[in-house]
């Protein structure tokens, strides 16, 4: 009885769709990442390929806490903050492709999804490189003296870069509305962060620049969702940034050119990890509430599926670039 009224106090509050809605895209972000690995090593994808799986509940967590007019940008493995973010999974699939239907007109790939119509602002291949167009577009917020927010994620392998550090001063300098978000899967590439970092508690570096500064846990994606939302808080109405950690831990390689990722870390330790997995434990607690039922999670589970074999049927039915589209959007053209 006791989960019956919970369950109702939700619904009559409005709570328990958006609580579905989130289970509902990290399982999109899951099912739409094993399909594109599958269709890479058909060879129908080429050149890199990083998966987002087991990080789910960070984009889909912080990503919830934003309105349609803020700001995402996002480094390489960025396929879950664009779906997260409302750009189509058949766009994106087709972008994976190469294709001209795709969301960069198939020449961007995997490493380069942009959507502007989204306020998706990449999708960037440069370890640490983009933090400064994060600053840039705080500014530029703060300039037209709007209200919105831009969320910038990273990896752990950004934070020892010099960018990233260029790039958080200026923000509490100029109280910038841009909320740091490292997506600490302990890793970077290949090396552990205790190899790589003097500070290993990311949080703390907000310290330096005397901004607020958050550890989280990564794989619980209503914790990610509470800190973000703080923090996009103080962004909208202080425009003060803040640094966020969120603790996670990636299930598969680097990328699909290193998909095991045995070198680096033993299989027990993947393993143990998996008992984590950030889309069971919310499931689980779901149905444990009586927000969810089973015939309820079977059909959001068939909705999925429906959803991700759309995308790859949308991509291969795709037209390729034409050869003219190469020297296109090289140079701004005014007029």
């Amino acid at each position: 009885m006791a989960g019956k009224s919970k369950a109702a106090a939700r619904e009559a509050s409005g709570e328990e769709k958006p609580l579905r809605h989130l289970l509902q895209q990290m399982l999109l972000i899951r099912r739409f990442e094993e399909k594109a690995a599958e269709m890479y090593a058909l060879g129908k994808i080429g050149g890199f390929l990083h998966l987002y799986i087991g990080q789910e509940a960070v984009a889909v967590g912080a990503i919830s806490t934003l309105r349609d007019d803020d700001y995402v940008i996002a480094g390489y493995r960025e396929h879950g903050h664009a779906l997260a973010k409302g750009v189509e999974p058949r766009r994106v699939m087709a972008e994976l492709f190469g294709r001209r239907d795709g969301v960069s007109k198939g020449k961007g790939g995997s490493m380069h999804l942009f959507d502007k119509a989204h306020r998706f602002l990449g999708g960037h291949a440069i370890v640490g490189g983009y933090p400064p167009i994060a600053a840039g577009v705080g500014f530029a917020i703060k300039y037209r003296e709007e209200d919105r927010v831009i969320l910038c994620f990273f990896g752990d392998g950004s934070v020892p870069q010099g960018e990233f550090h260029e790039a958080l001063n200026l923000s509490a300098l100029w109280k910038l509305p841009v909320v740091w978000i490292c997506e600490n899967n302990r890793y970077a590439m290949g090396t552990a962060v205790e190899r790589a970092l003097a500070q290993t508690e990311i949080a703390r570096h907000a310290e330096s620049y005397r901004i607020p500064g958050e550890a989280c846990d990564g794989m619980d994606v209503l914790a990610v969702r509470e800190a973000v939302a703080r923090a996009v808080e103080r962004a909208r109405c202080e425009k003060t940034p803040t640094l966020l950690e969120a603790r996670t831990y990636r299930f598969r390689g680097h990328s699909m050119r290193d998909p095991s990722a045995a070198i680096y870390r033993t299989k027990a330790e993947v393993e143990e990890e998996k008992k984590r997995d950030p889309i069971a434990v919310f499931r689980e607690r779901l149905l444990r509430e009586e927000v969810l039922d089973e015939a309820e999670w079977k059909l959001l589970a068939e909705e999925v599926e429906q959803t991700v074999a759309e995308a790859v049927e949308f991509a291969e039915a795709s037209p390729e670039p034409p050869a003219e589209w190469l020297l296109q959007n090289v140079y701004h053209e005014e007029g």
